[in-house]
């Protein structure tokens, strides 16, 4: 086989190949694109798009969204740090059960978490404190148990390209730990700390398992635009679900628009 990848002909088969596969990616995804403009026109589009129940499904989307990234940003920094800087007794079991988010459905995450509050402890909290079964706070606890993960292994991967001899030589200049952290390290993470921020908050804007499996699909309560597109379908109503998944394609592209630029500003320094 290697032989025969030898030479300009083997030059010429590879380029083919490489090139093939881009191609049908490229035309699958403009096709999929296509259909999905083709079931509905700009009128139809609009007046979904402006409807009181997408709006509605928009706010509650920005809202959720934006609180679950903050807590996630809260707690993914000194987890993402602490597993990247740190070495301890059972690092790698540890280090394994935080990815359990990313590869786990979230449909399952959503039933263990409906599942705890079932429990004394649960139910004393969704009773008690703050309830989370089927209401807008469960959207964020659900968003939360999705992003987070994707948040530590993304700053991980940040910290990890930092040289820890930087803060060794900001501790020989006075500094103390918490001092290098902040001064020093978080400064030079900045690009992979926006990065995190983005795609965290693009993720949770899309999130729909373990949303509807905890908050609930109810209209106008716990509806957001993954929540909405499903809505839309069980009713049959193509255009509405169209146009919330155009809404979805714009945040991704936007996000994706934004790390390009970082990746680029970076690699341009």
């Amino acid at each position: 086989m290697a032989g025969f990848l030898k030479g300009a002909r083997g030059e010429r088969i590879f380029a083919i190949a490489t090139a093939s596969a881009l191609v049908i990616l490229a035309v699958f995804v403009i096709g999929i694109l296509i259909s999905a403009f083709s079931y509905t026109d700009w009128h139809t589009f609009w007046s979904a798009l402006t409807s009181e129940e997408i709006l509605f499904a928009i706010r509650l989307s920005l809202i959720t969204a934006t609180i679950a990234t903050v807590i996630s940003l809260l707690i993914a920094v000194p987890v993402a740090y602490a597993i990247s800087r740190f070495r301890f007794p059972g690092k790698d079991i540890v280090d394994s059960l935080l990815d359990l988010p990313i590869v786990i459905s979230p449909v399952a995450l959503g039933a263990i978490l409906l599942v705890f509050f079932n429990t004394p402890v649960g139910a004393a909290i969704n009773d008690n404190v703050v309830r989370f079964v089927f209401a807008q706070p469960g959207i964020v606890l659900a968003q939360v148990t999705v992003v987070s993960a994707l948040a530590v292994r993304l700053l991980k991967s940040t910290f990890d390209s930092i040289d820890p001899r930087y803060e060794q030589v900001a501790r020989t200049l006075g500094c103390s730990k918490p001092e290098a952290f902040f001064r020093v390290v978080l400064p030079m993470a900045r690009d992979g700390l926006i990065a995190s921020v983005v795609l965290t908050w693009a993720r949770a804007i899309g999130e729909f398992g373990a949303t509807v499996t905890l908050a609930g699909a109810t209209t106008m309560k716990t509806e957001t635009l993954p929540v909405a597109i499903f809505l839309s379908l069980a009713s049959a109503d193509v255009a509405k679900a169209v146009a919330v998944i155009f809404i979805l394609i714009f945040i991704a592209v936007f996000a994706l628009l934004v790390i390009r630029k970082l990746i680029g500003r970076r690699y341009q320094l």
